[in-house]
This record gives structure tokens, C-alpha cells and sequence, in this order.
């Protein structure tokens, strides 16, 4: 519907016109249970009343709801027809006064794609759980309103449900005579309203502090989970890392946590990784570790508590006016989130992660055809949708990095600290920021900001090294380079290391310097003089965001003692640069893997370890020549199996090279081994094999024809639960079967019965790297598909078919032209939906560069 996809210039309009002064919403949820009448999608009564106010009485404008039916519609007292108003998505209201009230009673529908009030049954016991998610715009799913961040208004709540539930929203709730109310919100925009509702396991605990001036500030702290993983819920974490987060940002941002009671709930089926819902967090309940993960699981959870957490601030006080700026709360956040995991909990090592992940998603978004600038031109919502992506994150938290390099940490939180005072429960744009932080710093940001914030693409610094007649340096100097695409050279505050092979063996760090990078070639004078280094690191520290580039004796020193190297951040630098050199076409992907082979066993950071099997993976997978492939997989599988059993009993690593060794198990042997580990014939000292790691192992024999469905189905009884179940689908879509994958695909192309979580799990086994033949016919037929299911199917699951069914393991040359075929007929296609076609086309492209690299290395 051409009304569903809500444009800037309209929005703009609206929030010229109104001003909305509150919201009271009542929700009857009790047809949640029991059993289904009607033929149509299941449905709840949702009964909105806003009071708004009209700059120009007696203009049009229009309310937005998206519900099967509406059965009333009032303004000021008037009784509309819902036939005539209402079409599927917008209410149309005419005749304004300055002063007005809208009161809409609907039918709105439960949802199983994520998106709206999600409803989800547990087949363990039959309960049933709500929950909402509405960014970027759902809540018209839910109730009535105006569904644009910059008409922010205080909300009230009231939910009936069925006897026995508990009901949570933004504020506190109390239950009486039958009905859940809610105190009033503070003025929020609508995409961070929420409900969760059900007979969810609760847990409960207070955070306490005595603010400067003397006041107590007293939060109730709660957490929540499905019943079913009440015995794995580890809540006692869950509130440390809650508490240690309040106290970083109140010690940093000078602001009380302004939203009363702070909850978070672990829901079933989530899309996301988790919402900033004001007092009411919602997470992925994967976040729940029903087997043994590794330390690296545990701190990617806590930094996504302390990123929600972060929103409170940045995002839910201070909200941007559009999604234009959406990087004003997620690039900060996402900054936040490891600023504050670094200097408030246990994981004192989370800039390693940073720049060894996040920046690894950051650097594959800015070279896609389909990067933009950190603030971007999101010209409705579909391509908001689409922005919330490495750049919006993982760049602008990089970004966010070098600018506190550039302008100062104190200054960068004061600055934080009076925009927060200055525009609290606002909406703010770039220049709102860029003032406060040019007052702390004293520095030009409006420079800073077209470099860094209004342009896009990353640049390359490479060292280049003279020396002297007697070994020492004569002049070292880093070279910055642009893609011809984004040409900008950006100023960078880079440190620059110099390292060495001691007499112990070790390679360390014996020099560095801070320089500001500016133009294609900078000297760093500092330097001259320096004994000659074995490695040069450009971004010694991890400082700026860049591709680091290698001299030929850097690279070679990188060749022979990678694993040497003692400092684990300059190690996971090393890593990254080498991973980048591998998907530009710049170094082998067979060099790649056996780089990771030979060192990656002495890999003393987990979170890396498990990177560098991810990437190894990807680079046999997609990168290395076709000739090659099969060997490059046994090689993987046999240096997996190796590590595996010389890996510490019991330790993270024996964990991670387990979990390795089944993605890349290719033989008869590796699959003996899985098989014998499975039943228990076979044991490997300190191994746990746990319900989660039984399905892991079961995956690859699924794919390879060394399990059947009947095997599958005794693994389901032993775990029929909602974990359970997704994890069978996804082996089930696995297996090697022309009927297999014509069922899987009829269930996700042609149907709409799954879940949002079904369909994930049928894509992620439909698509086997070992099955490239099997799959080849779904190329043709995606074509044809894609554009009809994009119509006729949510954004979410457009998002997913899209991705996830692109033929990106028929990687020729035919495929390529296929995909150029569609976008050259398709140009009229939704943009947001060329955008992901055109971005698996670039990943395409670049897996054939880098195959013809590996090809030509012998």
C-alpha cells in the first residue's frame, strides 16, 4: 500500500501542522489464548484516544494505523465512516481544529514476523507469549497514533489480558478490577513505546545511588524469560552488568536515569538483537545460553545490555528528528556500548572485539555500492529499514572513537553532558550536536563533519619505510588512499608502532608515535632515526577507522611470526588488515587460511579466535578458486580436527575449534567423528556435548546425507522445545534432497505459514556451500520471485528472502550477468529493494575478484 511507506517530505508536513499533547491506549489482549474463530488473521481490541494540537485550523492531515479493521473513528465528538477515512494504513483527518481529540477502536492483527505485537505459542507447554517490536515504524500495528520520531507525547496504557498473566509496559503497572494500568510516560516517540505480556518467569532486584547533590535515586530492576528457559536464565549477571552500567553513565553523563523502572525482557522469535524501549528492554532470548559458550557470548551480551542502556540517553531523551540521523543514537550507543564494557565491567578487553568485529562489519558496509554517508538520505521508511547497518553502527562508533582522539574525552562527554540538558525530550539534528562538542573542544567540527559524518568510504594508510646505510629509519611515512567511488582523504589521529622480534622470540612494540594524517602522503618525523622495524602498525591502537595496508617487510614479518606478535590488540589489527587484504583481491585466500591454520591455535583472545574461524570459513568458502575448493576444505577440517584435540580440556578453545570443526567437516572421517561424538563411542577429555552442541554436530551430517529425518526427529524428542524446533527445521532444510529444497522453498517463497524464526531457520539450512548443484535451479526462480514476495510480504521477511535466498554459492560469472539482467529490467523496483540485490551483486563480484587472486597464486 502506497500509504504504509511514510515519506521525510510528509513527515516534515505533519510536524509543521501538529503538536500532540498525549496518548491513552487500551489494549484487550485476553483473545491471546484459546482457540481461533474466523478464517482472517487473529485479532485484538485496540482503543486509542490523542489529543493533538493543529497550527492551521482547518487543514487535513492524517492518523496512522495499519489493522484488518477499524470499527470507529471520532474527531472532536464528530463519528467518521471507517470506510470512507480508513485505507488499510492512514485515517484520514479533515477539517482540524486548533484543539483536537482522535479516538480510533480497531481490530489490529497479532503477528508472527517480529513485527508489531508478535504472539508466540511454546510448544513445551502450550503457553503463550506477546511481545511488541516497532522500529521503525510498528506501532501503528498495535494503536493509532502518528508514527514519526519528531511527534514525541506522554503515554498511557491499559491492557487486559488473560487471568493469570502479567502485563509490563514503559512505566510502572498495577492490576486492578481485571485491568493492567500503567503510569504515564515521559514525552516519547512511538517506535520505543512497548508491551510484553504473559506468563513470563520474572526476576527482580534495585540499583541504588546518592547523586552529587544528595539525592536518592532508586531503580527497580527487573529481567524476564519464558518459563521454559527459567532454568538457564542467569539473571544475577544479567543485573551486574545493569548496575555497572548505571553507574558509568550517571558517573559520565551527569543526568539521572529519567525513566523510572528498568526492565528487560528476553523474548521468543525476535528479530533484532535487542530494543531501547524506555523501562521496558526487549532482547533476542538467544541471549540465554542453554549450553556452554565461551567468555566472548558473555561479553557480546553484556555490551548489548550497556548499547540498550545507552539509548536511554541517546535515542530515547534526545531522539533524532528523522531517520536521517538515526547514527545520533545507534553510532553512540553502539560507541557507548564498548566504552562502557571497557571501563565498568569484567571484559577490560572489548575495544579488542571492537575492532576486531564491529569494525569488520563496518568495513564491509562502506565498500558496498550501496554505502552512505554516517548521517544518510533516508527518504521514507523502507530505506530506513534498510540503515541500520554497519555504517549507521559499527562506522559511526568508529567514527565516534576518532573523535574522541581528535577532540578530547572530557571534552566529548561534556559535550554529551549538555546536549543531554539542552534538548532533553527533543529531537535533535547533526548541527545540534556539532555545536555542543565545538563549545567543549575549541576544535572546527563542521570540518570534522564533512569528512567523517557527510561523505562515505573508508580510506587505506599504508607505511612506507626509508632507511638509512646504517639500518636505522631516514623517513617514515603514511600514504592515504581513496577508493575512486569516494575519492575524500580524511584527516586521521593515528599512532604508529614500530615492532621487533625480541631475543626471546616475542615481537613487540619498541616505538610509537601520535601524528595527525592529513593528504596522500604524511611524514612522521618522530620516527626518523628509529632502529628498523621488522612490522610498522599505521593504526597502532586502533585510533581511527581505515584499512590498514602493509609494507612488503611487514607483511612478510606477518608471514613468519603473526603468532608472535604479544600484544593482542596489535594481533587482532594484524588480523583485520589481513582479512581486508584477503576480500579486496590483495593476498590469496589460500595464504588466509593457512595463516589462520598455523597461528591461529596461539590466539589467546576468544572473541578473535572465533572471528578468525568465521573468516577462514568464508574465505575457503567464497574466495578460494574453485579448483581449490575441495582441498582447501579438507585442509580446514583436518587443522580444525587437530586444534580440537590439543586444545586445554574444558576450555573456551576446545569449545570454539568444536564448534569449527563441524562447519568445515567435509569427509567420511569427519563425519565418523561428529557421529561417534553424538552417540557417545567417541569422547574427547573436557568436552561437553550439550543440547546445543548435539545440533551444531548434527547440521553438517544433516547436509551431507549422513542424517536422516528420522534421525532428526529422535534428536527433537530428546529437545521438543522452541530452541529445539528451530534448530530441527534448520537441519531438516539441510539435508541433500531435490524434494527437500523444493519443500523448503515453496514454505518461504509461495507461503506465509511460517514465523518469522521458521523462515530464518529454513533459509539458514536451505543454503549449503556443499550443495552448489543442488541449488543452481533456485537461481532462475529467484529472479522471478523476489519482486512479488518484496509486495506482498513484510519488510522483515522481504529483508530475509532477499538476503538469504540470493544465489550467492553459484558464484560464476553467469549468475553475475543474472543479477545485472534483473536490476537493468527492474529499475523502476522499490529502491530498497534494488539496494539489497545490488549489495549480494557486490558480494558477489568480490568473491569472483578474490577466486581469480587465489587462482593466480599458483
Amino acid at each position: 500500500m502506497p500509504g504504509e511507506n511514510l515519506t521525510r517530505d510528509e513527515a516534515r508536513e505533519r510536524a509543521a501542522l501538529l503538536s500532540v499533547d498525549g496518548y491513552e491506549v487500551s489494549l484487550d489482549l485476553r483473545s491471546a489464548t484459546g482457540e481461533h474463530d474466523g478464517d482472517g488473521p487473529r485479532t485484538f481490541r485496540s482503543v486509542t484516544t490523542v489529543r493533538f494540537r493543529c497550527a492551521e485550523p482547518g487543514a487535513s492531515s492524517f492518523a496512522d494505523l495499519i489493522a484488518p479493521s477499524v470499527t470507529a473513528v471520532t474527531l472532536n465528538g464528530r463519528d467518521l465512516d471507517p470506510g470512507q477515512v480508513f485505507d488499510g494504513s492512514r485515517i484520514l483527518l479533515e477539517d482540524l481544529a486548533a484543539d483536537n481529540e482522535l479516538v480510533v477502536d480497531a481490530r489490529c492483527a497479532y503477528s508472527r514476523t517480529g513485527e508489531g505485537m508478535h504472539r508466540f505459542v511454546d510448544p513445551e507447554d502450550g503457553e503463550v507469549y506477546l511481545y511488541t517490536q516497532y522500529e521503525p515504524a510498528d506501532a501503528r500495528r498495535v494503536f493509532a497514533n502518528f508514527e514519526q520520531p519528531d511527534l514525541k507525547a506522554p503515554y498511557r496504557f491499559e491492557v487486559r489480558a488473560p487471568e493469570g498473566w502479567t502485563v509490563w509496559s514503559n512505566g510502572a503497572g498495577e492490576l486492578a478490577d481485571g485491568v493492567w494500568r500503567f503510569a504515564e510516560t515521559k514525552p516519547i516517540s512511538t517506535y520505543i513505546t512497548c508491551v510484553v505480556a504473559g506468563p513470563y518467569h520474572y526476576v527482580t532486584d534495585r540499583y541504588e545511588r546518592v547523586l552529587e547533590d544528595g539525592t536518592r535515586l532508586e531503580i527497580p530492576l527487573g529481567a524476564m524469560c519464558r518459563k521454559g528457559l527459567a532454568p538457564h536464565f542467569d539473571a544475577d549477571d544479567v543485573f551486574l552488568i545493569t548496575k555497572q552500567g548505571l553507574d558509568f553513565f550517571h558517573d559520565h553523563f551527569d543526568y539521572p536515569y529519567p525513566f523510572g523502572k528498568y526492565d528487560q525482557a528476553f523474548v521468543p522469535e525476535y528479530n533484532l538483537g535487542a530494543m531501547e524501549n524506555p523501562g521496558m528492554v526487549t532482547f533476542r532470548e538467544e541471549f540465554i545460553f542453554r549450553g556452554k559458550v565461551t567468555r566472548a557470548s558473555y561479553e557480546g551480551r553484556a555490551n548489548v545490555i550497556l548499547h540498550e542502556m545507552a539509548h536511554m540517553w541517546f535515542g530515547d531523551l534526545v531522539t533524532m528528528e528523522w531517520w536521517d540521523d538515526l547514527w545520533l543514537k545507534e553510532s553512540f550507543a553502539d560507541f557507548m556500548g564498548a566504552f562502557s564494557l571497557v571501563g565498568a565491567t569484567r571484559f577490560t578487553d572489548g575495544w579488542i572485539t571492537f575492532a576486531n568485529r564491529r569494525k569488520a562489519w563496518a568495513y564491509r558496509a562502506d565498500q558496498l555500492p550501496s554505502t552512505h554517508p554516517v548521517t544518510a538520505d533516508i527518504r521514507d521508511l523502507q530505506d530506513a529499514k534498510l540503515n541500520f547497518d554497519g555504517i549507521t553502527y559499527a562506522k559511526g562508533a568508529s567514527v565516534l572513537k576518532q573523535l574522541v582522539a581528535y577532540a578530547g574525552q572530557d571534552a566529548f562527554l561534556e559535550g554529551a553532558r549538555r546536549y543531554f540538558k539542552r534538548h532533553a525530550y527533543g529531537n535533535t539534528r547533526l548541527g545540534d550536536l556539532l555545536s555542543v562538542l565545538e563549545e567543549t573542544s575549541g576544535r572546527d567540527m563542521a570540518a570534522w563533519s564533512r569528512a567523517w559524518l557527510e561523505t562515505a568510504g573508508v580510506n587505506s594508510l599504508t607505511p612506507q619505510v626509508l632507511l638509512r646505510a646504517d639500518g636505522t629509519v631516514d623517513e617514515l611515512a603514511v600514504v592515504q588512499e581513496a577508493a575512486e567511488s569516494h575519492p575524500e582523504l580524511r584527516p586521521h589521529r593515528v599512532a604508529v608502532g614500530l615492532y621487533r622480534r625480541t631475543d626471546a622470540g616475542a615481537l613487540e612494540r619498541y616505538a610509537q608515535a601520535e601524528t595527525d594524517v592529513e593528504g596522500p602522503r604524511t611524514v612522521v618525523a618522530e620516527l626518523a632515526g628509529a632502529d628498523a622495524p621488522e612490522l610498522v602498525l599505521v593504526n597502532d591502537d586502533d585510533l581511527t577507522y581505515c584499512k590498514t595496508r602493509f609494507d612488503d617487510t611487514s607483511l612478510a614479518t606477518l608471514r613468519e611470526a603473526l603468532g608472535d606478535l604479544s600484544d593482542p590488540l596489535a594481533r587482532a589489527l594484524c588480523w583485520s588488515a589481513l582479512w581486508n587484504m584477503t576480500r579486496d583481491a590483495l593476498l590469496p585466500a589460500r595464504d588466509f587460511t593457512e595463516l589462520v591454520l598455523r597461528f591461529a591455535g596461539r590466539e589467546t583472545d576468544i572473541g578473535v579466535l572465533q572471528t578468525l574461524h568465521a573468516w577462514a570459513e568464508s574465505a575457503a568458502v567464497h574466495y578460494t578458486a574453485p579448483k581449490r575448493r575441495e582441498e582447501a576444505g579438507r585442509r580446514l577440517a583436518e587443522g580444525a580436527a587437530e586444534q580440537l584435540r590439543a586444545a586445554g580440556e574444558g576450555s573456551e578453545q576446545q569449545l570454539a575449534w568444536a564448534r569449527f570443526f563441524a562447519r568445515v567437516a567435509c569427509g567420511g572421517a569427519d563425519f565418523e567423528l561428529l557421529a561417534s561424538l553424538l552417540d557417545g563411542t567417541v569422547t574427547l577429555p573436557g568436552l561437553e556435548v550439550d543440547q546445543e552442541l548435539r545440533w551444531a554436530f548434527l547440521e553438517p551430517l544433516a547436509a551431507h546425507g549422513a542424517a536422516d529425518e528420522k534421525r532428526l526427529d529422535e534428536e527433537l524428542a530428546r529437545d521438543d522445545t522452541a530452541s529445539g524446533r528451530r534448530h530441527h527445521v534448520r537441519c531438516l532444510a539441510a539435508r541433500p534432497s531435490e524434494a527437500v529444497k523444493a519443500q523448503c522453498w515453496a514454505q518461504v517463497v509461495e507461503s506465509d505459514a511460517l514465523s518469522n524464526a521458521l523462515v530464518e531457520a529454513t533459509i539458514a539450512g536451505f543454503a549449503q556451500p556443499s550443495q552448489r548443484e543442488l541449488l543452481a535451479p533456485y537461481a532462475e526462480k529467484y529472479f522471478a520471485a523476489i519482486e512479488r514476495v518484496w509486495t506482498e510480504r513484510s519488510i522483515q521477511i522481504g529483508m530475509d528472502v532477499v538476503r538469504g535466498l540470493f544465489p550467492s554459492y553459484e558464484d560464476s560469472r553467469a549468475t553475475l550477468d543474472a543479477t545485472d539482467a534483473w536490476l537493468a529490467s527492474h529499475e523502476d523496483a522499490a529502491p530498497a529493494l534494488r539496494r539489497l540485490v545490488l549489495e549480494a551483486r557486490d558480494d558477489l563480484a568480490r568473491a569472483l575478484r578474490g577466486q581469480a587472486c587465489d587462482a593466480a597464486a599458483g
